[in-house]
């Protein structure tokens, strides 16, 4: 087993999860998608009206993947709409992107 731990005890940014629970509906479902296409280590947790969803590190959402999932345009900032809550930093958000991480 691979210690992850820093001296101080902490867990580097890299591997620390970061997450977002989004709310369940049709919409949204689309971007869980998008979001587990563009993030290959995420986990998706199903419960009932929302999903978290979980990587070590980062989490991306990009626009154009989820304009593919949701076959019409998408700006980023409905993503607060879809949100409930999160967990790690908004690292940028731009029209094309958003990316969730730790500083550090």
């Amino acid at each position: 087993m691979t210690d992850t731990t820093t001296a101080a005890g902490a867990t580097p940014a890299a591997t620390r999860p970061v997450g977002v629970d989004i709310q369940e509906s049709e919409t949204n479902r689309a971007v869980v998608e998008a979001i587990e296409a563009d993030n290959p280590d995420c986990a998706v947790n199903h419960m009932p009206g929302l999903v978290r969803i979980t990587a070590p590190g980062r989490l991306v959402v990009n626009r154009i993947t989820v304009e593919d999932r949701l076959g019409r345009e998408w700006e980023t900032h409905e993503f607060q709409m879809a949100i409930v809550s999160y967990f790690g930093h908004i690292k940028e958000w731009d029209d094309d992107e958003i990316v969730i991480a730790w500083d550090h």
